[in-house]
């Protein structure tokens, strides 16, 4: 009988036996092929008889994120062999590098428009997604998305990348900004596991001052102007969950100087020595006092603000923020 919880690899792992024996006598490397349906067989073999999961040396249970980027791994961290663990250092570091090379360039002046942003790993990688893009087609103004793909680790930074991907090529369409995000969810619906899922806010902003934003899921930007920040609520589902999805599209219009103020969950759900969370309420006052500042400045400033916070606590989740701004001068 098969582990419980493990039915989606179970039918990844299923899915690559297939693809491996479709090309087993069509390639050079047969005999690479025939080991890795050994290996294949091996772990469903596992899961059969209920020992998927667990480390083959000391039998305690592997690492979900190892397992969920690769199904075939047999042995948790802390039994790898030397050799082992300097080429998972390795893979790490240039993930790493790849990953801080799909970010975009920070403090940007885009227009009339001021864009900046923290982007904070809680580990080696990170499964928050971050990126600001001009608007293709000669259409006036730019993209703004910044968002978080479940789960930590190496597997959600896969999951991440895979999103940059999909957008970047659906923004160069340019599409409805509820029609893309549909295409989207759409995309990645049907190209990953089906406990995969990633909350996003995905905005176009033009010259004018206008603002559109379409919200699946996603912690709810904050419209930063004279009264109390406005919350934007979500305007759809989580990205993957459905793929039939739809998502409406509010629009809002920013004077000069007023900011728009994004944030994935790591922080407001930052937790210090006591237990303590950050919470939305923390934030808000935070925001009230530094609303004047530039969006580099204001994004470092909220960090610094949760590191004092936590005092030393170690950061247990991605945290990203971001602070897109009309500039003053017309």
């Amino acid at each position: 009988m098969a582990s419980p919880g493990y039915t989606p690899l179970r039918r990844e792992l299923l899915d690559r036996r297939q693809r491996l024996e479709s090309i087993a006598s069509n390639v050079a490397s047969a005999r690479d092929v025939v080991r890795l349906l050994k290996e294949v067989d091996s772990a469903l073999e596992r899961m059969n008889d209920g020992t998927y999961g667990l480390c083959e040396s000391c039998h305690d249970t592997i690492e979900k994120d190892r397992l969920a980027a690769d199904p075939l791994v047999r042995f948790c961290l802390d039994h790898l062999s030397e050799a082992e663990r300097d080429a998972l250092q390795k893979d790490l570091d240039l993930a790493s590098q790849v990953q801080a090379a799909l970010l975009p360039r920070n403090n940007l002046r885009i227009g009339n428009w001021e864009v900046g942003y923290h982007y904070r790993a809680a580990g080696a990688v990170s499964g928050d997604y971050c990126d600001v893009a001009d608007a293709s087609g000669g259409t006036d103004g730019f993209f703004f998305l910044l968002g978080d793909v479940s789960g930590k680790g190496v597997a959600s930074s896969l999951l991440m990348s895979h999103l940059h991907a999909i957008f970047r090529t659906l923004l160069a369409l340019n599409l409805p900004l509820g029609q893309m995000m549909a295409r989207a969810n759409r995309v990645f619906c049907e190209s990953t596991l089906p406990t995969s899922f990633a909350t996003l806010v995905c905005g176009r902003a033009t010259s004018s001052g206008e603002v559109e934003i379409a919200n699946a899921g996603h912690c709810p930007p904050l419209v930063l102007h004279s009264a109390p920040g406005t919350k934007l609520q979500a305007t759809g589902l989580p990205l993957g969950m459905f793929c039939d999805a739809a998502y409406s599209v509010e629009r809002i219009h920013l004077e000069p100087r007023q900011s728009l103020f994004l944030y994935t969950d790591g922080l407001t759900e930052a937790q210090n020595a006591s237990g303590e969370e950050y919470g939305t309420a923390r934030l808000g006052r935070f925001l009230r006092g530094c609303r004047d500042l530039r969006p580099g400045a204001m994004a470092e400033s909220c960090l610094e603000s949760l590191a004092a916070f936590l005092g030393g606590a170690p950061q247990s989740d991605d945290v990203t923020v971001m602070v897109v701004q009309r500039s003053a001068e017309a």
